[in-house]
């Protein structure tokens, strides 16, 4: 797709077209929104500017991250860009919401920065090799695979945990701890993403250990893991039942706005309600009571990410996919009945 094809399927000027996407003023709003209507419609990556084209490329690795509030994807930033740094390459980074297009966006800056490659830190689970075919350079997939998709994996490269098995595990260490009435607080349970794998993950664990799954301990935040969210979630969860023991939430900051739903509602932790949750963030071992969760490793998920695109760049073939241990940290939010 070309800015003619545009201009052609618009029935418009390239001119036009190019002063849309300069964002001159001297267009009307109808012939504005037609021409963007159809970029978003076929996908189309326009350059930043003519100069663009002949720029040389650049010593720079761009960096996608997807998420402006995930404290877990910031300290795994820090890793990534001391890296970089320590490679001799130069990090572009770019932030999007948690529902934006990653792939877009990488690819804009790819064409923009000229870079030289991209690491994604986080996003979709379910890529297929035509919505990839617009980024150009290798890259690395960050905190996440494409275990939906149907990418060749030697197409790509990515570093992560086991959602799936770090979830089992989890719902694992509170069933060994006596707890068989446990509630689970998540984003959604078919998102074709981490939310979907780890509420699997806990599924397969309760009926490992024969544990009947009880829909009326299941409560769905719509896709959200947000503090507020997971807060009201809990809320609902508690006016509906609060015959349950243990709590299972997907994210350390999902578990700390769980925490406080149970405290508010009279229930003490970990003496009436047991709570576990995925991340490690420094920040909940502050949390009253200290968190017990399962740790995604940070500083060694940055240092593989960086160290995989390198060698990346160095061989056309090379791609790496790397499952990462999550260690249990014992807090006291979790104790045996």
């Amino acid at each position: 797709m070309t800015i003619k094809d545009v201009a052609k399927n618009c029935g418009v000027s390239v001119s036009t077209v190019s002063r849309v996407l300069n964002q001159h003023p001297d267009v009307s709003e109808e012939v504005r929104q037609r021409i963007l209507d159809e970029v978003e419609r076929s996908g189309y990556i326009p350059n930043n500017s003519a100069r663009d084209l002949v720029k040389s490329r650049s010593d720079a690795i761009g960096v996608v991250v997807r998420g402006t509030g995930n404290l877990f994807f910031a300290s795994v930033l820090k890793t990534v860009s001391d890296e970089i740094e320590r490679y001799g390459y130069t990090m572009v980074l770019h932030f999007i919401s948690s529902d934006a297009d990653e792939v877009k966006a990488g690819a804009i800056l790819e064409r923009e920065k000229k870079l030289q490659g991209l690491l994604f830190l986080g996003g979709r689970f379910d890529y297929t090799p035509s919505e990839l075919s617009v980024i150009g350079i290798p890259f690395v997939c960050c905190s996440y695979t494409n275990c939906f998709g149907d990418l060749n994996e030697k197409d790509y490269s990515s570093v992560s945990i086991d959602d799936f098995a770090t979830a089992y595990r989890a719902t694992e260490e509170l069933i060994r701890r006596g707890h068989r009435r446990i509630a689970a607080v998540i984003p959604s349970r078919d998102d074709r993403s981490i939310s979907e794998l780890r509420y699997h993950g806990f599924l397969k664990a309760l009926e490992d250990h024969g544990i009947p799954a009880d829909e009326n301990l299941i409560e769905e935040t719509g896709g959200c893991f947000e503090m507020p969210e997971t807060y009201e979630g809990v809320c609902r969860l508690l006016k509906r039942t609060e015959d349950f023991t243990a709590m299972f939430l997907l994210s350390d900051t999902a578990a700390m706005a769980g925490m406080k739903a149970l405290e508010d509602h009279g229930r003490r932790i970990p003496e009436d309600v047991s709570v576990i949750a995925i991340d490690g963030l420094n920040v909940s071992e502050y949390a009253i009571p200290t968190l017990t969760t399962l740790i995604q490793p940070a500083e060694e998920m940055g240092q593989e990410s960086v160290r995989i695109l390198m060698n990346m760049l160095k061989d056309p073939h090379y791609t790496r996919h790397r499952l990462l241990d999550a260690p249990l940290r014992e807090g006291a939010s979790v104790r045996s009945i």
